[in-house]
This record gives structure tokens, C-alpha cells and sequence, in this order.
């Protein structure tokens, strides 16, 4: 990123200049703390080539048996796919759809959009059409893509499952976790702004504002534009003259549609912990577990190590974001001044920890996958399952629609040489 362009910090909303940069070195937001930019030494070759890597690891993920199952001489070989068939032939269509987008369609997603954002920049092409609307995209499945949670899930299964029968590891799965440390190394390595400056700007929306000039910054990449340089789609409304993404000070209806979202999770979250997850028939008996039993199940066996973090991840957690979400909505709403940095980082840590309930999701959808041995022995997905993963996705939207400028709206704009300037667009 240029030296002299202007951020205003999305956390806080304080407009501040960027300094420049060592090699590794971050800038930070005066107020907040939160880290604006990064400088990432040889972005565009180092991603590029993890990219190229991690596709050739899911196409191999995706395409060979990923583990197998014998008990009694039978034997089960599943892919990545067939967990997600199975959900959907039990009637848990829903579930099958979240599973598919964030362990395989996410993380694809991501790797081919890189290559054909980061291929022109690497070998001087042409960029290719809609270039600023491809890796706005890419942004916004970053925090969907959750193989790493998949992983956990795989650990669990197999040690639910270790005295019931034989798990043999297929060609798949090792190119599975191989690629999940790809894609953080790719994810690590890319420099957002290396991408973002290659886009050509208009000369009044380069100038830097003066102090008296309203702007607005892009949510995606973090332009600050001058409400005059603004551009207005057929519906009226502001786009960012970089990236077209639409333009507003601050998250339409945050508070409404935050209490909405965490209203509904806190709803399904009751059942999601009464009713079963799975039920489990081994030799013509069946066996109901809730996520809870799941826990002193690992406990019982003496994986204490996973079966902390089942209970962390799948009861924890959704309780945690839940108190946390109407603590900060409740704080905004009664425009409280009380600490507002630790509100901020609260806000971080809950944006942050929600994707890590998935991981009862994931147990439930590979053990569907491996066990189908009719009487002798099978696994099929209950009623808790679907309300479970109502609330990961549910808490999930919750925190991305709360906008964390609104807890330092109720205080008066200090600064040191630096100047808030706020807009009216949006």
C-alpha cells in the first residue's frame, strides 16, 4: 500500500494516514489497535505458488477414497462427498448444504479464484474482466472455508469409532491435511494491497481528502473515497470505484438484524443440545447421543485432550458468542462509554471463534459416511444435528452484521493530529 493513502480503521472508524512499511512490518490503528496493513514480502510469487499447490491437493482430496471402515469383514470406503450424500438421503438436506460449501466448495472456491486473480499479476497479462469483483469475492468466502474444523472432526470420528471397528487412513485424507496447511501458508503469504493497487483509479479518487472533505471507506478494499467521487448504480445507490462493492458508513440496520440473528440462534440452541445429534445401531441395538453424551463418551476413553475441545467448540462456544453478542448489542444500544478497547477485542475473539462449533457438525457427517452397515452397524443424523447447525451458521451471520464502529459512536472523537471525517453517503 502506497505510504501516503488514507485508512480509515473499520473497527473505530479513525481516519489516519499509513506509514511506511519495513519488510513483515504491520501498522495498527492509533485508537483500537487493529491491524490495517501488512506487508508481505514477495506476495503475489509466494501465493501463487501455494495456490498452484493446494489445487493439485484437492483435486486429490476430492478424487481417491478418504478413510475406510471394517468390521467383520465389510468393509466402507468414503470420499469427502459421500457424508454429504448420505445427509441429504436421511432427509438433513440442510446440514448436507453446509457441509458442501464450507469443506469443499469454500476452500475450492478460494484456490480458484486466486489463480485467476494472482496468474496476470505473476506473468503481466491482461487482468481479466471483472478482476476487482473476483477477489472481492475471494474475501468474502475467507472466513466459510473450514477444512482445518474438518480436521478436528475427522480426530473425534475416528476415536468414537476406534472400538467398534478398523479406520484405515485413504490417499485422500493425507492430501486433505497437507492442504489445509496450504491454503493458511497461501492465506498468510497474500497481500491484499499488493492486489488492490493494480486496479486503475480515477485521478479524484486517488487525491488525498483534506480535512474538511467528507469520505467513506470500502468495507472490502478499504478505499477511502470522497463522497463526490463516489459511483451510483441504477438503484442510486454508492459503489466503490475500485472493487463495486456498495458503499455505507456504517452496516445497514446493524443492531435489527444482529438481535434478529441472535434471537434465532438462542432459540435453537436449547434443542440443539436436548435433542440427539446421532443415533447410533451396532448389532440391532440403537443408541441415541446428544452432544453432551458425545463429550463423556471421549472422556470415559480417556481422550480428555479432544473431548475438552468437543465441549469448548460445541457448547462453549455457541453460549459464549450468544452472551457476548447481547452484552455488546445491549452496551450500543444504551450508548455506553465503558471501556470501549476490551469491547472491540470482544468483538474480535466472537467474530473469530464461531467457525470452530462446526466440528460436531463434521463428526456427525463422517460418521454417516463410514458407518452404513445396515443392522450391524450404522449411524444416521438427528434432529439435534440440524438445530445445531442452525445456530454455528446463525451466530456466524450474527457477528458479521454487527458493526463494531457503533461502540465508539457514543464517544467524543479524541485524536492526536489525526481527524475523523464522516460522510453521509450510504
Amino acid at each position: 500500500m502506497s505510504a501516503d493513502a488514507p485508512t480509515l480503521c473499520p473497527e473505530c472508524d479513525l481516519l489516519q494516514q499509513s506509514p511506511p512499511l519495513p519488510p513483515g512490518g504491520t501498522s495498527c490503528c492509533a485508537r483500537c489497535g487493529h491491524t490495517l496493513h501488512r506487508d508481505r514480502p514477495n506476495s503475489v510469487d509466494r501465493t501463487l505458488a501455494l495456490t498452484i499447490t493446494g489445487l493439485v491437493l484437492f483435486a486429490i482430496a476430492n478424487a481417491f477414497p478418504f478413510l475406510s471402515f471394517e468390521m467383520r469383514g465389510r468393509i466402507t470406503e468414503t470420499t469427502l462427498m459421500t457424508g454429504v450424500w448420505d445427509l441429504a438421503a436421511q432427509g438433513k438436506g440442510e446440514v448436507a448444504a453446509v457441509v458442501l460449501f464450507t469443506s469443499i466448495l469454500a476452500p475450492g472456491l478460494q484456490l480458484a479464484l486466486l489463480l485467476v486473480v494472482l496468474a496476470p499479476l505473476k506473468w503481466g497479462g491482461r487482468l481479466p474482466p471483472g478482476f476487482p469483483t473476483l477477489f472481492r469475492w475471494f474475501k468474502r468466502l475467507l472466513p466459510w472455508g473450514m477444512i482445518d474444523v474438518f480436521m478436528i472432526g475427522i480426530l473425534v470420528s475416528v476415536v468414537k469409532l476406534t472400538d467398534m471397528a478398523h479406520i484405515v487412513p485413504g490417499l485422500s485424507l493425507f492430501a486433505f491435511l497437507l492442504l489445509i496447511f496450504v491454503l493458511a501458508a497461501a492465506q498468510a503469504a497474500l497481500d491484499p494491497d499488493a492486489v488492490w493497487e493494480r486496479v486503475p483509479l480515477r485521478p479524484e479518487v486517488r487525491h488525498l481528502p483534506n480535512a474538511r472533505e467528507a469520505v467513506v471507506a470500502c468495507d472490502v478494499c478499504e478505499l477511502v473515497v470522497p463522497v463526490a467521487a463516489v459511483d451510483l448504480d441504477a438503484r442510486g445507490r454508492s459503489r466503490c470505484p475500485r472493487c463495486t462493492d456498495v458503499l455505507h458508513r456504517r452496516k445497514p440496520e446493524s443492531l435489527q438484524r444482529t438481535w434478529a440473528l441472535v434471537i434465532a440462534a438462542a432459540l435453537c440452541y436449547l434443542p440443539a443440545n436436548l435433542y440427539p445429534v446421532m443415533s447410533v445401531t451396532s448389532l440391532g441395538k440403537t443408541q441415541a447421543d446428544t452432544i453432551l453424551s458425545g463429550v463423556l463418551f471421549l472422556l470415559h476413553h480417556g481422550m480428555w485432550p479432544l473431548a475438552i475441545i468437543l465441549f469448548t467448540a460445541s457448547i462453549f462456544v455457541p453460549l459464549l458468542k450468544l452472551l457476548s453478542l447481547m452484552f455488546l448489542l445491549l452496551s450500543v444500544q444504551l450508548r455506553s462509554r465503558w471501556r470501549p478497547h476490551e469491547r472491540t477485542k470482544l468483538y474480535r475473539i466472537t467474530e473469530a471463534i464461531g467457525r470452530w462449533s462446526m466440528v460436531d457438525v463434521y463428526v456427525v457427517t463422517i460418521l454417516v459416511a463410514l458407518v452404513r452397515l445396515g443392522n450391524l452397524a450404522s449411524i444416521e443424523a438427528r434432529a439435534g444435528a440440524v438445530f445445531f447447525c442452525a445456530v454455528v451458521i446463525l451466530t456466524m451471520f450474527a457477528a458479521m452484521s454487527f458493526d463494531p464502529r457503533l461502540i465508539w459512536d457514543a464517544l467524543e472523537q479524541e485524536h492526536d493530529g489525526a481527524a475523523t471525517v464522516r460522510s453521509n453517503a450510504g
